[in-house]
């Protein structure tokens, strides 16, 4: 009897082992949410169905130096910002320029990526050169920088999509006047489609991109920072411009 009573008991202490080593692995694996819909930083490869980019590459670059156990999930725009407030992602990379009213809401890293929103119009528009004299129904994603600087503009009506691509689509086919966005993004779109848009002006604001940390996870600040710093003294950024920028 007292045999079997032990038997018993040892075989429910390796289940309870083998059930805390499960959840101990769960719980370490960092949720990094990010929106695949912004290229060349986060973007769906159609053919192997693999999330890619210059974000995502930092990000695990940034994961492999600091010790981090991570997973990418594909979330929309404005449910990632609202996740991070909420603590439901753990992370977020995905071209999130700092701001005052989104530290409100989550910590940042610091910056690893400067950046500018730009006035983007058809190939064939010769009056619009720039955010000054834009006038017209002008398209940018919902919730970003972009669309605070078209509501900034006295003669512009904004027009908002929850994917960028959409509004590049509305551009090309004379639904819009012009689209606002990072230059980087808007850098890509003018390379894939050259004969229908065209960048104008310069970037007229100045943009840090940064790492979006759960404020539950105050932590994560310190060893995020320091494998930015040693990344960007081995030259990775640099890389990684070349890679997906050029």
């Amino acid at each position: 009897m007292k045999r079997k009573t032990w038997l018993l008991f040892t075989a429910l202490l390796l289940v309870g082992i083998s059930a805390a080593s499960c959840t101990s692995d769960d719980t370490s694996t960092l949720q990094v949410a990010t929106d695949a819909t912004w290229p060349p930083f986060e973007f769906v490869d159609t053919q192997t169905r693999e999330i890619k980019g210059f974000d995502i590459d930092v990000m695990n670059a940034i994961a492999e130096k600091a010790g981090l156990d991570i997973e990418f999930v594909n979330v929309g725009w404005d449910p990632l910002l609202a996740g991070m407030a909420q603590g439901t992602y753990d992370l977020a990379i995905s071209s999130i320029t700092i701001t005052e009213e989104r530290k409100k809401d989550m910590l940042f890293s610091d910056p690893y990526f400067a950046a500018g929103q730009i006035v983007t119009v058809r190939a064939d528009e010769t009056t619009i050169t720039g955010p000054e004299n834009l006038t017209g129904l002008v398209g940018a994603q919902i919730g970003t920088t972009g669309a605070f600087e078209v509501d900034k503009i006295a003669g512009a009506t904004l027009k908002t999509y929850d994917d960028i691509g959409f509004a590049f689509q509305d551009l090309m086919n004379g639904q819009i006047v012009a689209v606002i966005c990072d230059n980087p993004l808007a850098l890509d779109y003018v390379r894939e489609n050259p004969d229908r848009i065209k960048t104008v002006g310069e970037a007229f604001t100045d943009e840090f991109y940064g790492i979006a940390i759960a404020q539950r996870n105050s932590d994560l600040v310190g060893p995020i920072n320091a494998a930015i710093a040693e990344l960007q003294a081995e030259g990775l950024f640099e890389d990684l411009s070349r890679k997906w920028l050029e």
